[in-house]
């Protein structure tokens, strides 16, 4: 089999069997292609050797950062995964080759301050205030990821129950508890500017995606980059200097619950992290926490400081 149909393959297999988003798509297909673009365009797959992706990860470096060599890398690993267990290839050219050592980074997230800031940004200037301010407070108050809220239907929010059905990566289902400020504001904008948007549209014989949670203003589903875009937009306006994106509200969410003394498990099921160690990154963050509260109010905090 070509390189090329086997690239294409395993695309339809993340998308079918694994149920990935586009984005995360859009990824695997950008990394392959770039190691099949190295390699003579008829390659096979089953001529594929160890030699040809130290090729790749060589012609890499310099150019790239740690972690983007170690993504595209594992990339490569699970398409060589995929090829074995479909029986496609009997070995595995990757097998032996490790990655660059990449760093934990350290989640951005908002304080306290910052996010009761950004959820009074959007005002009466807007034209979609009550809409803005539904999504950045269900961003804030369930810590779902942007992805996992632009495809959100009507269906999947109980808000008398003020719960959430949430489908995740590898469309795996979850449900989350929704807060009452989150609850309010969607009903706000399910009364007023969804019902304006709908009306307009169906009034002009357009078409409208009336199983969305969220509308556009053509009355189509939101996309992650709108929803990126001005939750940025209204993270200047609270005056936060450093960038607001959706997933630093869903790194907020995950801080602030650990600091208010939430168990890591639970955590993890609220944020649909399949291992535990994903979520185990946020615990620097309450140390970090517990340590300020240590220095502050504890007796021998102030001579711990000084040592």
């Amino acid at each position: 089999m070509k390189l090329a149909d086997a690239i294409s393959l395993f695309c339809r297999w993340l998308e079918n069997e694994k149920g990935y988003s586009p984005h995360t798509l859009t990824g695997y297909r950008r990394d392959l292609q770039e190691f099949s673009a190295q390699l003579d365009e008829a390659v096979q797959i089953e001529s594929l050797s160890p030699a040809d992706i130290r090729k790749f990860i060589i012609g890499l470096h310099g150019r790239n950062s740690g972690s983007t060599v170690a993504r595209k890398l594992s990339s490569l690993r699970s398409f060589f995964r995929f090829l074995q267990r479909q029986s496609l290839i009997t070995a595995n050219p990757i097998d032996n080759i490790s990655g660059p050592k990449v760093g934990r980074s350290i989640p951005n997230f908002l304080t306290v301050d910052q996010v009761f800031a950004l959820l009074d940004a959007p005002d009466e200037s807007d034209r979609f205030k009550h809409r803005d301010s539904a999504i950045l407070e269900l961003l804030y108050s369930t810590g779902i990821r942007v992805a996992e809220l632009v495809a959100a239907d009507l269906d999947d929010l109980d808000l008398k129950g003020e719960m959430l059905r949430v489908r995740g990566k590898g469309n795996k289902e979850r449900l989350v508890p929704v807060g009452r400020p989150a609850v309010e504001a969607i009903s706000a904008y399910q009364r007023g500017e969804r019902v304006a948007v709908l009306g307009a549209r169906l009034a002009a014989g357009k078409e409208v995606d009336d199983q969305a949670l969220f509308l556009n203003n053509r009355g189509g589903r939101l996309t992650t980059r709108s929803v990126e875009r001005f939750v940025d937009n209204y993270g200047q306006r609270a005056g936060i200097q450093t960038p607001v994106t959706p997933h630093a509200l869903r790194h907020s969410f995950a801080t602030h619950l650990l600091e208010m003394g939430a168990d890591l498990r639970s955590v993890q099921e609220l944020l649909g992290h399949a291992s535990l160690s994903t979520t185990q990154k946020y615990t620097h963050l309450t140390l970090d926490h517990i340590s300020r509260i240590y220095d502050t109010s504890h007796p021998l905090g102030d001579a711990r400081r000084k040592s």
